[in-house]
């Protein structure tokens, strides 16, 4: 099927933003934006055969402008936090903007998530939208140049390949920021959704400000333990000092300390709609974040209200802080060199 084009109003700046609809011939559709290269919807039929938009979302870009949880968005250059916002590069230190309490934040004002990205390229099943990043805008070294594929099979795999280039040596952490509800977007808490991590550690925290202590940690015998599946609410109120410094599951899950291949890492399962969800990346880690911070009647989509808990976001990345902490694989891109990555979600009902 034929990728179909349609207005979404206009920038900040008063440039024309669009949505871009994938569908495929089992009749699953994904609508993406410029704005952000922004995942606004996936449609999906569940094992009744009705259709759910299974992503939390908003109807104009004012509500992507305005919002304060990166709903669907492109992050970079770096998703997650950055300790106290500075980092080194070729014994050079840069600072940027502090944003969530002392430390950076998926890189700030003025992220890619706000920005208007150019469509390179279309296909019968994907988009590329692309996007110029000029040096130290934001504090971040060198003329960056990235690119973020969507593309939907036939077998309901939707892919997100990104690739990446600049002309100094950075920071180089791109994730994308999509809260799943496999109950429709309008459905409500997802604790009673099914899930299993792949992940045999995470790396804790040291307090409310979600920056890594630099161990590797088991899951087992934890409430972070989802190697056998269980539902995301089940242990999510456990009297565990990681839970309580971010009011339930925000933490980053190891896959692996090097990045290496593409693995499955997760696999979430809807038991009212029969949606399942599997996940997959060649990153060495992802968020996992249960929707602790929702702003409670946060207005979304075709006039749905959500609230803490409507949506979960497994954000494929390296680890938080990485670019400081010694002993983890570090998201520096040299200057010449070609950044590639893939994350997917694949899509079916049982």
């Amino acid at each position: 099927m034929a990728v179909t084009q349609s207005s979404f109003g206009k920038s900040r700046e008063g440039e024309e933003l669009s949505l871009f609809t994938i569908g495929n011939a089992s009749g699953t559709r994904v609508v993406v934006s410029d704005l952000g290269a922004t995942i606004v919807s996936i449609f999906f039929r569940d094992k009744s055969g009705t259709e759910k938009d299974i992503i939390l979302g908003y109807d104009t870009p004012e509500g992507y402008y305005n919002g304060t949880c990166f709903f669907g968005a492109c992050i970079g250059r770096s998703g997650n936090r950055i300790d106290k916002g500075r980092f080194t590069i070729d014994g050079r230190t840069y600072q940027l903007a502090i944003n969530d309490n002392q430390n950076n934040l998926h890189s700030g004002p003025d992220g890619f998530d706000s920005r208007r990205f150019t469509l390179t390229g279309k296909t019968e099943d994907s988009v590329t939208l692309s996007l110029e990043d000029p040096d130290l805008r934001q504090g971040y070294p060198g003329n960056f140049r990235m690119s973020v594929t969507y593309t939907l099979t036939d077998d309901n795999k939707l892919m997100l390949h990104y690739t990446a280039a600049c002309d100094q040596d950075t920071v180089c952490n791109l994730t994308n920021h999509t809260y799943f509800n496999l109950g429709g977007h309008d459905s409500g808490s997802i604790e009673d959704t099914e899930l299993w991590l792949a992940a045999k550690e995470y790396t804790p925290v040291i307090d409310h400000e979600a920056i890594p202590t630099g161990e590797y940690a088991p899951v087992a015998g934890t409430p972070f333990d989802f190697t056998t599946p269980k539902t995301i609410g089940r242990d999510i109120r456990e009297d565990n000092e990681q839970l309580k410094f971010v009011g339930g599951y925000d933490h980053n899950f190891v896959l692996q300390h090097e990045r290496s291949g593409a693995l499955k890492f997760a696999e979430a399962y809807q038991p009212r709609t029969g949606i399942c969800m599997e996940c997959f990346t060649d990153l060495p880690g992802f968020q996992f974040y249960a929707g602790n911070f929702i702003t409670e009647g946060e207005k979304g989509k075709k006039g749905a209200v959500y609230g803490k808990r409507c949506g979960f976001c497994l954000e494929t990345q390296f680890y938080p802080n990485s670019i400081n902490q010694e002993g983890f694989a570090r998201p520096l891109l040299k200057a010449g060199e070609t950044f590639e990555s893939t994350t997917a979600y694949q899509f079916s009902v049982r």
